[in-house]
């Protein structure tokens, strides 16, 4: 073998060594990564996400401070409230919380004595606990705002000694009124054409006898095109008051309950011993069938924004607003005039 082939060998061979070098280097790398794929860095806020499943959880009890609610899953699946286990509850807000405690992340990450000291953990100003069945708990402490009030330091169970500053999303959901979570009502659709009467009573200002009745009845056109409306047989159409009426009639919904369960006394207090009013609508499903809406006008609010209600026989104590109120009070209380 000459001199020549001797150096090209040598310089093919170095190559060969270079390359498995780097080839054991990659799957070293790729080891590396693979072994720890799923651990926790938790000095990254993206990878500290709490690994129960959002749906895994079985109760919620929270305390924002000033009140303390709880939560359960029944065997359907469903959340109920515990202070109220026939309450309709919308559960939005509790997965909406169980979401952010899955989806963990912290906007800092913070240790060491400093951290602790000026999180204010010592005392927590809020608390709440997660339960899976299996008896996984997740718990999260509150302590002070940051320096702009948008977030708060926390710890976590099984952590105390790291503290995070969270965004304060998830306390805003625990201050959310248990009222606000009420499924509410969905009224019919009350279009005018489908109204067959309107039936306003009032009462008298002495309380003894009834108030003013008034009566509106629709007539329609064979083609169902022209409603006209009378009162005690007189043609009521045009009178500014009725299509006020009319108006607010077919914009009626319910956007908030005020007591699920009121006592007797809460109940004459808002004025459902001599209600103010009381509304009856019939009319008919997109169907045909004829269907009938009985509504109950109490009190106004303290604040005048609207008044308390009831829808048929249920107990529930609902509002609303002075402005789809207003033809309708004067009605009760005067009629249509002359």
């Amino acid at each position: 073998m000459t001199w020549r082939e001797r150096r090209i060998v040598t310089i093919l061979s170095t190559i060969l060594l270079i390359l498995m070098a780097a080839l054991l280097v990659v799957l070293g790398m790729r080891y590396r990564a693979s072994r720890d794929i799923g651990k926790e860095d938790p000095t990254v806020p993206g990878d500290t996400a709490v690994t129960v499943n959002q749906y895994a959880y079985t109760s919620l009890q929270y305390d924002n401070g000033s009140t303390t609610l709880s939560f359960a899953r029944d065997e359907t699946g469903a959340w109920t409230w515990d202070g109220g286990h026939d309450f309709p509850l919308d559960d939005t807000v509790v997965n909406s919380i169980l979401e952010l405690l899955t989806n963990w992340q912290p906007q800092q990450i913070l240790t060491g004595a400093e951290a602790q000291e000026k999180s204010g953990l010592s005392e927590p100003v809020a608390s709440l606990t997660a339960a899976t069945a299996s008896g996984a708990v997740t718990t999260v402490l509150f302590g002070n705002t940051t320096t702009d009030g948008s977030s708060y330091y926390v710890c976590r169970s099984g952590d105390e000694n790291t503290v995070y500053i969270l965004a304060d999303t998830l306390y805003q959901l625990m201050n959310v009124p248990i009222y606000d979570m009420y499924d509410l009502p969905e009224l019919p659709e009350l279009r005018e054409d489908r109204i067959l009467s309107v039936t306003v009573q009032g009462v008298s200002p002495d309380g003894d006898q009834p108030g003013p009745l008034t009566v509106l009845t629709a007539q329609r056109a064979e083609d169902d095109t022209v409603t006209t409306w009378r009162s005690s047989g007189a043609n009521v159409t045009d009178l500014p008051l009725v299509q006020s009426l009319l108006e607010d009639v077919t914009a009626l919904t319910i956007t908030k309950c005020v007591d699920f369960d009121p006592s007797d006394e809460a109940a004459s207090l808002c004025g459902f011993d001599e209600p103010a009013a009381k509304l009856d609508i019939t009319y008919a499903t997109e169907g045909g069938a004829q269907q009938e809406l009985h509504i109950v006008i109490g009190n106004r609010l303290p604040d005048g924004s609207g008044r308390y209600i009831r829808l048929g026989d249920d107990t529930t104590l609902f509002f609303l607003p002075t402005e789809l109120l207003d033809p309708l009070m004067r009605i009760a209380a005067e009629g249509l005039g002359d």
